[in-house]
C-alpha cells in the first residue's frame, strides 16, 4: 500500500548558511555603521544583539530574507515577542519548529479525518504517517495539508508505492 510521512524540519546547514549571508550583510549595511551589533548561531538558535529594539527588528529582517532564500520557510521560525535589554544591548532569539508536536498533529489528523478521503494517518513520534491504497488519495492529502495554515512548515518524505 503506498505510503508517506509528513514531517517538520529544517536544514541546519541551510540556517547556518543564511546566519553567515546575515552576518556579511550586516557589515556592508550603512544604518549598522558604528553601531555595536551582532547576528550569532549556537544550536540552532541565532541571537540578535544590538544597541536598540528597532535595530533588532531590521535585523531580523535581514535574517528572514535570507532564509527565505535558502529555502526556508518563513513559518518555521519561532521569535521571541520582546527583546531582553540587558545592559547597553537588546538582544532577540530566532529558534526553529522541528518536529510536529502533539496538538498540531492531532490537527492534522482531524483535517484528514474530516475530508472524509480514504486514507488512515497514525501519528509516530514527531512525524505523521498517511496510508492509503491510491497515489491520488495521497497526493490529495498532500494539497489538503499544504492549503491548511497551521502555522507551520510541512515537508513529504518516503513516499512508497
Amino acid at each position: 500500500m503506498p505510503s508517506f510521512d509528513i514531517v517538520s524540519e529544517v536544514d541546519t546547514s541551510e540556517i547556518r548558511n543564511a546566519t553567515e549571508n546575515s552576518e556579511r550583510e550586516l557589515t556592508t549595511r550603512f544604518d549598522f555603521r558604528g553601531v555595536t551589533a551582532a547576528i550569532e548561531l549556537k544550536d540552532d538558535v541565532i541571537t540578535l544583539s544590538a544597541e536598540a529594539d528597532f535595530q533588532c527588528r531590521q535585523m531580523l529582517d535581514i535574517v528572514s530574507k535570507n532564509l527565505v532564500k535558502r529555502n526556508i520557510d518563513p513559518n518555521s521560525i519561532d521569535v521571541d515577542d520582546d527583546c531582553i535589554h540587558s545592559g547597553k544591548t537588546f538582544s532577540l532569539a530566532v529558534t526553529f519548529k522541528q518536529g510536529i508536536d502533539q496538538p498540531t498533529a492531532k490537527k492534522i489528523v482531524k483535517l484528514v479525518k474530516d475530508a472524509k478521503l480514504k486514507v488512515q494517518p497514525a501519528i509516530q513520534g514527531e512525524k505523521i504517517r498517511i496510508t492509503g491504497k491510491k497515489r491520488d488519495q495521497l497526493q490529495e492529502v498532500m494539497a489538503l495539508v499544504r492549503a491548511a495554515e497551521l502555522g507551520q512548515a510541512f515537508q513529504f518524505d518516503n513516499f512508497r508505492d
